[in-house]
């Protein structure tokens, strides 16, 4: 394992093991954790100089399967530690969010890595940990709409100058399950294949299945997976939002959106949280190439910028006045230039 590699792993890894302890033992595994996910990064954040190397790293295939192994583990021990009574309500609080922001902010981004591999193996193991959060239709919605429509009206998981987080996130929640069902649908219609081969019935039966394993195990323990998953949702969603707050493509002259840019999607280079998130910070290179390795993804000179990391982004969006205050100058600065 290069020292690079090296960085990403022990990034990565640390909070599986802070929150594994924290669902067995509670007490301060709880805070161990929920200060490594938030206070931690930020202040390692704000100490290491940001950069933006051209290239960093070689393929990281091995970590992104232990990343998805573990966080099959990680759910099934956080819906036992949720639904059960060896904690005190405050460790489950602190326990719900620090699960809630690894599945939504390191899950996601590992699982958004695989679903964009070539291997089928690698693809459906993304598509797994998207199905066991309920959000199975995400990997169709994100390969098939928003690649493509990115950046324009047509997109629903494009978030609009002035639209709060709120409204952005019941409407691209919505949006791409139906756009998703909808591109499926097409792409099978053109082969003549039946529509039970539409994978939203792997999505919804895998959703179904999980939840059936929660009740299982007790009905608090299904009401805990099920706001888990909400949790973990609402932080996928908002990584969209951030990312793609304002910026939208230019109308051609054949009446057809100007070709995806570096300009069309904010980027942060924060070392720690771009490390833990697997590089989706550097997001204007991913849209450029798709199938490019988390670990190659570079920033180009003309991607905007967000001012501060991107889950510090997130929580000043939960208050749409000062996240307009300080993102609609930005903006203005963007598309003006």
């Amino acid at each position: 394992m290069t020292p690079q590699m090296r960085q990403f792993a022990i990034i990565t890894l640390v909070p599986v093991a802070l929150l594994g302890l924290a669902a067995v033992q509670g007490g301060l595994w709880v805070l161990a954790a929920l200060i490594y996910l938030t206070g931690f990064a930020r202040l390692v954040d704000n100490a290491v100089k940001t950069d933006r190397p051209a290239s960093e790293f070689p393929a990281g295939t091995t970590l992104s399967v232990a990343l998805a192994l573990a966080h099959f583990v990680l759910l099934a021990l956080t819906v036992f530690a949720l639904a059960g009574n060896d904690h005190a309500l405050m460790e489950k609080l602190g326990l719900f969010i620090a699960a809630g922001m690894f599945f939504g902010q390191v899950s996601n981004a590992n699982a958004h890595e695989l679903i964009h591999r070539g291997s089928r193996t690698l693809h459906r193991l993304g598509m797994w940990v998207y199905i066991s959060l309920l959000f199975g239709h995400h990997t169709s919605a994100h390969v098939l709409v928003h690649h493509r429509y990115v950046a324009t009206p047509t997109d629903p998981n494009t978030s609009r100058r002035g639209e709060s987080f709120y409204r952005f996130a019941f409407r691209a929640w919505i949006g791409s399950f139906r756009q998703g069902y909808a591109a499926e649908a097409a792409r099978l219609a053109k082969v003549n294949r039946p529509t039970w081969r539409n994978p939203y019935v792997v999505y919804l039966a895998g959703a179904a299945g999980f939840m059936l394993l929660a009740l299982m195990i007790s009905p608090e323990a299904l009401i805990a997976y099920v706001l888990l998953a909400g949790h973990a949702q609402m932080q996928l969603l908002m990584s969209d939002y951030v990312q793609h707050y304002g910026l939208m493509r230019a109308m051609g002259e054949n009446g057809k959106p100007t070709p995806i840019g570096p300009e069309h999607s904010w980027n942060s280079p924060h070392w720690f949280t771009s490390a833990m998130m697997l590089n989706a910070t550097r997001h204007s290179d991913h849209h450029a190439h798709p199938s490019r390795h988390y670990p190659a993804l570079t920033i180009p000179d003309q991607a905007p910028m967000l001012p501060k990391p991107l889950p510090v982004m997130g929580a000043i969006a939960l208050v749409p006045p000062v996240w307009r205050n300080i993102m609609d100058p930005l903006l203005d600065r963007y598309t003006d230039a």
